[in-house]
């Protein structure tokens, strides 16, 4: 999809505000609170998701609940550029890797990793991601804390 400034205006914005805040925020509420029609307000939706500004919805997981308490972040260097597509392959794989990024600078490309505790950590990076073909060593920084996560502000 083609992405383009898009120009929202308040309405857009009190909408978006609500939402982003709680995606399972009541339509109705929103419209009683703005003085719109609940219909209005899902045509605005319909516009803005057709406009790429909404990439979508969706339920959050606290993955420390599920034991999920070591965070770390892995520079993957590549032993050859053009081993990408295939690492990545690879590393869509691995059910840890939650997100990876393809980056100038130090690494080919980064990745953020979910694991139970140290030792999980070290097995996934001994026994999977260094075991990828095309990986040529990594680069391991373990997140102590998280003090902001936020989306972009309107």
């Amino acid at each position: 999809m083609k992405h383009q400034n898009v120009v929202i205006d308040g309405i857009d914005k009190i909408i978006l505000k609500h939402l982003m805040h709680d995606a399972r925020t009541s339509i109705l509420g929103i419209a009683r609170e703005i003085g719109i029609s609940g219909a209005a307000i899902h045509q605005r939706l319909r516009k803005l998701e057709s406009s790429g500004l909404i990439a979508g919805s969706k339920l959050i997981i606290n993955p420390k609940i599920l034991g999920y308490t070591t965070m770390a972040y892995v520079g993957v260097h590549l032993d050859n550029a053009s081993k990408y597509t295939s690492v990545i392959k690879r590393l869509k794989e691995i059910p840890e890797v939650v997100e990876s990024h393809y980056t100038t600078g130090n690494w080919s490309v980064f990745i953020k990793i979910l694991c139970k505790n140290n030792t999980h950590l070290m097995k996934v990076l001994n026994e999977e991601i260094q075991f990828i073909k095309g990986v040529a060593r990594t680069e391991t920084f373990i997140s102590l804390d998280q003090p902001i996560d936020r989306q972009i502000t309107l």
